[in-house]
């Protein structure tokens, strides 16, 4: 079946003229005769039948204008690109993957915008453990947010801000006042930071070009355990400025600048793109963007 014949029926039947059927769809008045003669073969009527000068619809044409008028419109609606979604309407549920920290900043303030925006949309937070463009591409996850380690042609990533590194230690660590120097920070007890349990880094690449090394006495797989770790006294960690602006001051913990050229931190997001024309995500990632935005941004 060609559904086209269904578009020029529509015509047919809306004006009784293939003349005139024939300049509403653009084309020639022979063209649409030869349309008009398939339309009888296939529906077994004559449909349009010469009465004087005029033409005139069968009993089976008055019976199907109403319907096929319905159906074209029904298409013709379906084809036209959607506009943007109303989030008081919409109801949806949004899967977000987000690392320990940047769920810890982003929770609250997105919570609320959904709220006040979109009072039936659902927001289902995960843990960063489930891999990353898979999940993504198999609707476990519609949204990644985070430092984006992972590059892929099924995954759209998009930058979100950058955030510098800084060092932190206990308030009566010899290095949270004062300025630091390299030979300071590398004699220093270390902790890193990695989910795969690696202990080198930007940081002992950075220490190698001054000739020195670092004492990396543990590992641990997120920043939170990492900052509750340093408040012992003892220990040093890296950690994002912006991500942890509010939460040293919760926990007693100082900053300091690591006298090294670090690379920033990368804050991103990522989803599959199926996603990305759909309404209803491009609003969410929006409204995550600029809450992160709003909130990571300093004044």
């Amino acid at each position: 079946m060609d559904m086209n014949l269904l578009v020029a029926l529509d015509a047919l039947l809306e004006t009784s003229s293939v003349t005139k059927a024939a300049e509403r769809l653009h084309t020639s008045a022979p063209a649409m005769s030869r349309t008009l003669a398939r339309l009888r073969r296939v529906l077994g009527d004559p449909l349009l039948v010469r009465a004087g000068r005029q033409l005139v619809p069968t009993p089976r044409a008055l019976e199907l204008r109403y319907e096929v008028g319905a159906l074209v419109a029904r298409g013709r609606a379906l084809l036209v690109p959607r506009g943007a979604v109303d989030p008081a309407g919409l109801e949806r549920s949004f899967s977000v993957q987000a690392g320990d920290m940047v769920l810890t900043e982003l929770t609250a303030p997105l919570l609320s915008a959904v709220r006040a925006a979109a009072p039936r949309v659902t927001v289902r937070f995960l843990p960063d453990t489930l891999e990353g463009t898979a999940a993504l591409r198999d609707g476990r996850v519609d949204l990644e947010v985070g430092v984006i380690d992972h590059t892929d042609p099924e995954t759209t990533v998009q930058r979100v801000l950058g955030d510098r590194v800084i060092g932190v230690a206990a308030a009566g660590h010899p290095l949270s006042t004062g300025r630091v120097s390299v030979a300071a920070y590398a004699a220093a007890a270390h902790l890193s930071i990695s989910r795969r349990g690696r202990a080198h880094g930007p940081i002992d690449e950075r220490l190698a070009l001054h000739g020195r090394t670092r004492r990396v006495v543990a590992t641990v797989p997120n920043l939170a355990a990492a900052l509750f770790a340093v408040r012992s006294g003892t220990l040093v960690c890296p950690a994002p400025a912006a991500l942890t602006a509010e939460t040293l001051p919760a926990l007693g913990l100082r900053a300091f600048e690591i006298p090294l050229p670090l690379p920033e931190v990368a804050i991103g997001m990522a989803w599959h793109p199926r996603n990305t024309a759909d309404p209803g995500h491009h609003w969410f990632r929006t409204l995550v963007r600029s809450t992160l935005t709003q909130r990571l941004t300093p004044p």
